[in-house]
């Protein structure tokens, strides 16, 4: 198991990061029925038997070091998961970690996205500076305007217009923050 797989990030005011559990399979298949979701996902969640092997694969991504995935509760909206932040490792030790998000449809417009991507950044780059951590990016459809305006209030800055490829049939963004922005 990782070293850091039971490290969490920090609360960020009203937010509670924590990892996925089995008990929020329905949240997140509430989550999974937004179109808005669904279109940015590489993986969408269709029924039970989805949810649990989407939670099985956060967990076993967790244990190996590839992925941290976080359940985002705003304490002003009650018990459930609100929304999503997670990062990714293509090895152990990479110096550049992927980042994503979402938040269901209740939660969007009250600043959820950049609290939660803010409040992951920054348990990434002080959980693995040590393995050699200098940079996340955060990938989105160039259409989805919502996401551009997420990553730069969480200090992720617009660094390539990305072409259509097989796993985002659109052009998309490249955001990029480094360990050390000025």
């Amino acid at each position: 198991m990782n070293a850091h797989a039971c490290d969490v990030p920090p609360p960020a005011g009203s937010l509670v990061l924590r990892p996925w559990e089995p008990a929020d399979a329905d949240a997140l298949l509430d989550a999974y029925r937004d179109p808005a979701v669904q279109a940015g996902s590489r993986a969408p969640v269709a029924d039970e038997e989805a949810a649990g092997i989407w939670l099985r694969a956060q967990e076993e991504g967790r244990a190996a070091g590839l992925r941290h995935s976080f359940a985002v509760l705003d304490r002003t909206l009650g018990d459930a998961p609100v929304g999503n932040v997670a990062l990714f490792f293509p090895e152990p030790g990479a110096p550049v970690g992927e980042v994503g998000y979402w938040t269901v449809a209740a939660a969007r417009g009250r600043g959820i996205a950049p609290r939660a991507l803010e409040a992951l950044t920054g348990w990434a780059f002080g959980t693995f500076a040590g393995t050699g951590l200098v940079r996340l990016e955060l990938l989105h459809r160039e259409d989805n305007a919502a996401s551009c305006r997420v990553a730069e209030k969480a200090g992720y800055a617009l660094t390539e217009v990305l072409p259509p490829s097989a796993l985002w049939p659109r052009a998309g963004h490249r955001h990029t923050r480094t360990a050390h922005r000025n």
